[in-house]
């Protein structure tokens, strides 16, 4: 547990850290954009192109972090009213439906991704970026999420025995 626990507290870490170097990246092509389309008369597409493209690397590494701390998106109406030892039962049966969400998205993410690279595909702006690097956003969030709900849900099943 401590190793899983671990590992989780870096993925948070480097994802959180991601998440706001591609806000910067955004801000800052939409800034420029904005800038050269001002003095120049005219912009570089992909200036704006590239916001889009980091969405999916924003988002999906941060569903675990966001999962943990209790940040992701949730409806809070049974908590209040639930007693404690329910409220854990709630808990667990939350992370295992995350688990074994994020196991069946990691494997579709994985299958594009591969599906892909095999393509070989590009995405059709300035720069030649490579389609399944936008996909590959997909299993490594997944892959994230289900090793935060499996330490979560350990910990919940623990609390439970523990009660």
């Amino acid at each position: 547990m401590k190793t899983l626990r671990a590992v989780n507290n870096i993925l948070a870490s480097v994802s959180m850290m991601l998440a706001m170097l591609i806000i910067f990246i955004m801000v800052a092509a939409l800034f420029l954009s904005a800038s050269t389309r001002f003095i120049t008369g005219t912009g570089f597409a992909w200036f704006v192109e590239l916001p889009p493209v980091l969405v999916s690397w924003l988002v999906f590494p941060l569903l675990g972090p966001l999962l943990k701390k209790g940040q992701h998106i949730k409806v809070d109406f049974l908590t209040p009213i639930l007693s404690k030892k329910f409220n854990i039962i709630l808990f667990l049966l939350v992370n295992l439906v995350a688990f074994i969400s994020a196991c069946v998205f990691f494997k579709a993410g994985l299958d594009a991704t591969i599906m892909y690279y095999n393509l070989g595909q590009v995405m059709e702006i300035e720069i030649s970026i490579p389609l399944w690097w936008m996909f590959l956003a997909f299993p490594v969030g997944f892959l994230m999420l289900a090793l935060t709900s499996l330490e979560l849900l350990i910990d919940n099943i623990f609390n439970l025995i523990n009660r």
